[in-house]
């Protein structure tokens, strides 16, 4: 594997660990800086995501945008250096308001996930892209394996460690990126800046145009949005129905974590190549629908961790819609696409921790009627019935050349 294709992998992979980390801390953080119950601090805790991604949302076109006109180089190293020091902010917070202002920054540095899909567009043949976007999602998976793992076990030393450590592998993938990234982008293919294209409801119209775009985007769009119970709830869940510990809930993760790198780096490639695009997309709804279900029903912490693995199926879905667009989009515009790709993604998660963790809160409060802490998870089924409504709707669009 070729040296920026690692400094790739290492980029998403930090951005998966500004999540991942904070996942097993956050009901003591927040009791830290906040005192609360676990209901409001579940409460609080979406607020926090919801900035994170309503910043991701509003910068990623524009991020995405910038690297089809500058280059994928400085936008990268950029947005890594500038995470470094979110990193550090986060780790001397000491009120609720300083923890908001990092989630501002870090959903704008976050914004790299568009630039490093783009950069992987660049290097690869139009048949491979499918599979290489799934080698970048197995490094989100692998992040999310290391960040709830660290933050489990550096939460031993204080809710701050965590933030600590990854201030560092930020800091180490600037340096190795500056050695070993070249730049794709040249002078000849460089694409002039637009402000309907970086504005994200600008471009998302521009790329709806497209045949067959529009759909797609909804349907990627509800995917996120069911699947974000997993970062919105799972530590209050955890707690309330089994009562993990931090580590606990970060080993849970882990495992989750794990089981989507396992399959977006190694089963991806079989499963696409016997059930096509289309037929992948389906295959991954059906573990979606029967997970989550189960997950919101079931009692025992021990059935749970062996339905994670099969929660990680799912995750073959983004990267079948992430190929089946990516050929229908020019070559110039790659980052445009991820950058649109990415405001979906994250405008999910502007939606999804507050009604998850309300949907949570609404179930667990003190004087609720009925106490289900799964509740959140039966809200995802529905929306997985949705999205695959609309995508038996879906014909496949022409090629672009």
């Amino acid at each position: 594997m070729r040296p920026a294709t690692l400094f790739i992998l290492a980029t998403v992979m930090i951005d998966a660990m500004g999540i991942g980390l904070i996942i097993p801390v956050m009901p003591d953080l927040i009791e830290e800086v906040r005192a609360a119950d676990l209901s409001q601090a579940a409460l609080w805790g979406g607020v926090l995501a919801t900035t994170f991604a309503v910043m991701q949302f509003l910068f990623s076109p524009l991020v995405g945008s910038l690297s089809d006109r500058f280059g994928r180089r400085p936008i990268l190293l950029t947005s890594l250096t500038v995470m470094a020091l979110d990193y550090v902010l986060m780790a001397l917070a000491g009120s609720i308001w300083l923890l908001l202002l990092g989630r501002v920054i870090g959903g704008i540095s976050a914004a790299t996930a568009a630039t490093a899909s783009a950069y992987m567009a660049d290097i690869s043949a139009p048949k491979d892209r499918a599979a290489n976007f799934g080698l970048v999602s197995a490094g989100f998976g692998i992040g999310f394996v290391l960040g709830p793992v660290a933050g489990g076990f550096l939460a031993e030393f204080g809710t701050r460690a965590p933030f600590w450590a990854a201030a560092v592998l930020a800091t180490s993938n600037v340096a190795f990126g500056w050695f070993v990234l070249k730049e794709t982008v040249t002078r000849e293919n460089a694409r002039p800046l637009s402000w309907h294209r970086t504005n994200p409801l600008g471009a998302v119209k521009h790329l709806g145009q497209l045949p067959g775009i529009r759909r797609l985007l909804l349907v990627y769009f509800l995917y996120h949005l069911a699947f974000a119970v997993y970062p919105s709830v799972w530590s209050y869940f955890g707690k309330a129905q089994f009562n993990w510990s931090p580590s606990m809930i970060g080993g849970s993760l882990a495992l989750f974590g794990l089981s989507i790198a396992i399959v977006q780096a190694g089963i991806i490639r079989p499963v696409l190549k016997q059930l096509g695009e289309r037929g992948t997309v389906f295959f991954g709804y059906v573990f979606s629908v029967v997970t989550f279900f189960l997950i919101a029903v079931v009692t025992s912490s021990t059935a749970v961790l062996i339905l994670t693995p099969m929660a990680a199926v799912a995750g073959v879905i983004p990267v079948a819609l992430q190929g089946i667009m990516s050929q229908s989009v020019a070559q110039n515009a790659q980052g445009e696409l991820q950058g649109v790709l990415t405001s979906a993604s994250a405008l999910a998660m502007v939606i999804a921790p507050l009604a998850m963790t309300g949907t949570f809160a609404a179930f667990t409060a003190p004087d609720t009627a009925y106490y289900f802490p799964g509740a959140p998870f039966l809200l995802s089924v529905l929306l997985t019935f949705i999205a695959v409504a609309i995508f038996m709707r879906w014909r496949a669009p022409k090629i672009n050349a």
